[in-house]
């Protein structure tokens, strides 16, 4: 844990400086925590880039109370529809069919690359983030949020609890139901439903996937095995109008009081 409580704040980046942070910090999660590999991995800068990094708005959760250039504990990765065009296509069309999304004609946000500093997790660093996307979404009038979520590793053996456990009780209806691409596809319903044990599978979901859950959020269908990050990913899908009013609370908590 943090020696002294935390001061949080939020913001987007701004600078090269704000962006190579948030890089830094996708490195020590992606890279050395989980084993992630690729040609963004930069070992002598310690950051985790792409060429995707210049068309995002990057979210930005830090700690003043850290020593100053070391204050980024949480990022966000965020990608509207129209830097989308600007781009020619969001970020993991790689892995799914989006074209479900990408004609409904609603207002798409794809966000990506969350993490969070290990000393934050459990606390409420992501309550934090989770409360600027919020003010963002309002912003921008986003009607439908996605972006895929990570497993650590690539059997899908291992994984069959959870992701079958997803796929009967989360599956996104046809109108939001992206599917993977077939060259990496996993199929997560190898188990039948009546294998399933919904308590023993939860304790395999990150914590990340679990809060898109509780705002009622989805899956799509199939997962992918992503070799080069070491994961098997899930696309979430999360349609912010269907949002009850307990879910809006938690989703759009005013965490400056």
């Amino acid at each position: 844990m943090t020696p002294t409580a935390p001061i949080f704040s939020t913001r987007l980046a701004e600078t090269e400086a704000d962006l190579r942070a948030a890089q830094r910090l996708r490195y020590t999660v992606f890279v050395e925590e989980l084993g992630a590999g690729g040609d963004g991995v930069d070992h002598e800068n310690r950051l985790e880039t792409d060429a995707f990094d210049a068309y995002f708005d990057h979210l930005l959760l830090q700690d003043a109370a850290r020593p100053e250039g070391d204050q980024v504990v949480g990022v966000y990765r965020l990608l509207r529809d129209d830097q989308a065009r600007e781009l020619g296509r969001f970020y993991s069309e790689d892995e799914y069919d989006l074209s479900i999304l990408t004609a409904s004609g609603r207002k798409l946000l794809e966000l990506g690359r969350s993490c969070l500093h290990p000393d934050y997790r459990g606390g409420m660093g992501m309550f934090h983030l989770w409360s600027a996307l919020s003010n963002y979404v309002d912003r921008h009038g986003i009607e439908v949020l996605f972006g895929v979520a990570s497993f650590h590793g690539t059997d899908p053996e291992a994984l069959a609890q959870p992701l079958g456990m997803l796929h009967y009780n989360h599956l996104a209806p046809p109108g939001l139901r992206v599917k993977a691409r077939p060259d990496h596809c996993a199929q997560m319903d190898v188990l039948p439903a009546d294998k399933i044990v919904r308590r023993a599978a939860m304790l395999q979901v990150p914590s990340l996937i679990k809060a898109y859950l509780r705002l009622g959020g989805f899956v799509g269908q199939g997962a992918y095995i992503d070799h080069v990050f070491n994961t098997i990913d899930v696309c979430l899908i999360l349609d912010v109008a269907h949002l009850s009013e307990r879910q809006r609370a938690i989703y759009s908590k005013d965490l400056s009081k």
